[in-house]
């Protein structure tokens, strides 16, 4: 067991799904990132993802495009990406951290190095947008090797053909891209996704998490009630990236938190 089975089991038991919860490192300052980073867990996040900031983020829309810019001009970097996962590590030991971002970074950082350094720091999984299925050697299943989840994305134009590559060597979860396009984007629309998480969940036992357009409490709880997780970025940047305070950020956490753990009552 891993810390995320571990977090899906739980919310199994519970008859809930979990939320995941994004934040850029280092935006707007590492020392605020790091102040809600802390915070989430008891806000209701039962999984957070750990955003490394990257040049070229193709796969991002303006939110955290500009979250992104915001943390490099602050000096953030893949090994702050790691320091800020162990100091977390210091208070946490169960809450799940999933490094989301781009090849690259861990490329010039060495995968063999970089992989050594997020299991020691507390990383317990990557997602990497960048790396097609047909690439897993270069990272996937090193990281597996290693012990990290290596989860993957399925997007509305995934067809029948294509699922099985994308399922195979995937663990940890699914996450499944509600909507076509970039993140922060248009909403996600529970009628479309209900059954577009069945079909993933007919080629998987893997959990399926998703996310790009969910942006509010209903939000959360609508799709919630059709998933086994929701993961929230854009709408948490946005409020970062507007000035608000870690507390004011966390109390938006703590309502995403009761949209979800309504879906079911």
């Amino acid at each position: 067991m891993t810390r995320i089975s571990d977090c899906f089991a739980r919310a199994r038991s519970e008859n809930r799904a979990v939320l995941v919860t994004y934040l850029m490192a280092g935006d707007p300052t590492p020392e605020t990132t790091l102040d809600v980073l802390k915070g989430l867990p008891a806000a209701g996040a039962d999984i957070i993802e750990l955003g490394a900031p990257f040049t070229d983020p193709m796969a991002d829309g303006p939110a955290i495009q500009l979250a992104g810019q915001r943390a490099l001009a602050a000096g953030m970097t893949m090994r702050g990406v790691l320091d800020m996962t162990r100091r977390f590590r210091e208070t946490d030991q169960t809450t799940p951290i999933v490094v989301m971002g781009y090849y690259n970074p861990i490329y010039a950082f060495g995968v063999d190095a970089f992989l050594a350094a997020a299991r020691e720091a507390g990383v317990d999984g990557l997602i990497v947008v960048d790396l097609p299925p047909e690439e897993d050697a270069e990272l996937c299943l090193p990281a597996q090797s290693a012990g990290l989840d290596f989860i993957r994305l399925a997007t509305p134009t995934t067809d029948d053909v294509r699922l099985p590559t994308v399922l195979t060597n995937t663990s940890g979860f699914v996450y499944y891209v509600s909507i076509t396009g970039v993140t922060g984007a248009a909403s996600a629309d529970p009628a479309l996704v209900g059954p577009a998480v069945g079909r993933i969940k007919q080629a998987t036992d893997l959990p399926v998490c998703v996310g790009f357009g969910v942006k509010s409490p209903d939000n959360a709880r609508d799709i919630a009630a059709v998933a086994d997780g929701v993961v929230v970025g854009s709408a948490i940047v946005n409020r970062l990236g507007g000035g608000e305070s870690s507390d004011q950020v966390l109390g938006f956490v703590r309502s995403l938190a009761d949209g979800v753990r309504s879906a079911r009552t």
